[in-house]
């Protein structure tokens, strides 16, 4: 939702005191006292005025909460975002077509503010319109709402942009997980991904196709693995599969490997931060089908990759002084007449084979030759791969929290404090081998990929770390983290600012995440 200069025919206003040179057409202060606030210590209590200029505008004076001054600096800002949010709503219910938003104000982040009421005004939905005249049906306008900052200063000014770019990015990522799986095809994706960068400095994007990935040894049968003599006694069986490629099996649309590389820091030649995101567009779980009851969630399991391409494209257009890959493998998983099987074993691209025990854990599957060839490629000091990858996090965590694994104390405290800020937050999981491991090390294949219900999330997480190249040499320096966001890819009750549905994140946490790693870097 981009901002507009358009002359306002509301303001909304977190200010519930009278203070000197407010840009506000009304004492802001005086109304607040006169509508009998409750004054609670939480932040969201909303009162509406009518007629508050000569041209009568409404009025919307939104409480950050009594206790907002004992908080700290990422719960003030999410405070803010709250109190923006309801009243956004609240005068859009009320008819507001142009809201001007008072940033004037010491304890208004206007960053924060901008986010608030782009998610706030974010819809999603694809019902149709009656035409009168033809009887025919198209698709319903968007309704639209315009919001600008009024007051502030020029930093103020700077902020609400940025908060503009993230909310956008945020709102890409929701829009492409909540877009049906019949519209948004890997190819589909792909393409979407590319218009949103184009033309936007320093990016570069590629498109891979499964020809490609055949090339990259990511779908090739390991003779050396198997020996000579295996290799013979598997005559005409000895098929191409792999992880990557092997979830395709049962689906008629193409695969593809998509690539985006961001050279922003000065140093075009540093060592890049990789992304690697899942990109299953639709997940059936394969011949391990998932109950029908609510399978049409499935559409987000895309949630991996949506998120972090959506937060290359606001990382590209802050343009933050940081090198980006971001690498996103992307298939539908669907049983069909050649799609794996469970018992079937296959071969990484690092060479180590996988027994497929449940079709329906495809996503550790692509993932895997996606993290082995960024790693190897393109020789991060820091990967992170992002998924909504088990049913096992959706339980521990709720939709609060997105789980984090690491072997880096370093990189947690990183994104701890970036989801702290931007109230976007992570919580640290255990990444125990010992403890764990025998889980998924115990079939005939190097690794099984469950390792069955107890601590399916971390079972899950010791599987891909075999493929982060490097991690486990001695004196080993890269930084790896698994991101499981399966219980925040949607919200399953409303909020101030995500409405039930697919929310994108983590990406406000993924673009204060690079901003500081750059910071750090200068």
């Amino acid at each position: 939702m981009a901002s507009t200069t358009s002359k306002p025919d509301a303001y909304l206003t977190t200010s519930t005191t009278t203070s000197e040179g407010s840009p506000l057409p009304f004492d802001s202060g005086k109304l607040w006292a006169s509508a009998r606030p409750k004054n609670e210590k939480k932040p969201g209590e909303t009162k509406l005025f009518f007629g508050v200029t000569g041209d009568n505008a409404f009025g919307a004076i939104a409480s950050t909460g009594t206790a907002v001054d004992k908080l700290g600096d990422g719960e003030r800002k999410e405070a803010v975002r709250i109190a923006v949010a309801n009243a956004v709503k609240k005068l859009k219910e009320a008819g507001a077509k142009s809201i001007a938003i008072d940033v004037s104000g010491k304890d208004v982040d206007a960053q924060s503010a901008a986010e608030a009421a782009s998610l706030a005004l974010f819809n999603f939905d694809l019902k149709t319109k009656k035409n009168e005249e033809d009887g025919t049906s198209r698709a319903k306008p968007d309704e639209k709402v315009a919001f600008h900052p009024l007051g502030g200063s020029q930093d103020a000014a700077s902020k609400w942009e940025t908060g503009l770019t993230v909310a956008y990015a945020q709102n890409l990522a929701r829009e492409l997980m909540e877009l049906p799986a019949n519209m948004m095809t890997p190819t589909a994706f792909c393409n979407r991904i590319a218009e949103e960068l184009k033309g936007v400095e320093n990016v570069d994007v590629h498109i891979r196709d499964e020809a490609w990935a055949k090339e990259k040894n990511m779908a090739r049968l390991n003779s050396k693995a198997l020996g000579a003599q295996n290799k013979t006694n598997l005559g005409k069986f000895a098929v191409e599969q792999n992880t990557f490629l092997s979830v395709t099996h049962g689906t008629d649309e193409p695969a593809k490997f998509l690539e985006i590389h961001y050279k922003g820091a000065a140093d075009k030649s540093a060592a890049p931060v990789v992304f690697v995101g899942k990109g299953i567009t639709f997940d059936s779980g394969g011949i391990s089908l998932k109950p029908s009851a609510n399978m049409k969630l499935m559409r987000g399991d895309m949630g991996g990759a949506a998120t972090v391409t959506s937060s290359a494209v606001a990382i590209a257009k802050l343009k933050i002084p940081i090198n980006l890959v971001v690498v996103t493998p992307l298939t539908e998983n669907l049983p069909g007449p050649s799609a794996t099987k469970p018992g079937d074993v296959i071969y990484a691209m690092n060479g180590k084979s996988v027994e497929v025990d449940n079709t329906d854990a495809e996503g550790r599957l692509v993932l895997s030759d996606a993290i082995y060839y960024a790693t190897t490629t393109y020789k991060p000091k820091t990967v992170i791969d992002v998924a909504t990858l088990t049913g096992a996090m959706v339980i521990a965590l709720g939709n609060v929290y997105s789980g984090v694994f690491t072997n880096s104390d370093e990189l947690w405290k990183a994104l701890d404090i970036a989801g702290q800020e931007t109230f976007d937050r992570f919580w640290r999981m255990p990444l125990d081998d010992e403890g764990y491991g025998p889980q998924i090390y115990g079939s005939n294949a190097d690794l099984c990929n469950t390792g069955g219900k107890e601590a399916g999330s971390c079972t899950a997480a010791l599987f891909l770390k075999h493929f982060v190249d490097g991690i486990d040499k001695e004196n080993a320096t890269i930084r790896w983290a698994h991101i499981d966001i399966a219980g925040t890819m949607d919200a399953t009750r409303p909020g101030p600012y995500q409405a039930k549905g697919m929310t994108g994140r983590p990406v406000r946490a993924f673009v204060e995440f690079a901003r500081r790693m750059a910071a750090s870097q200068q």
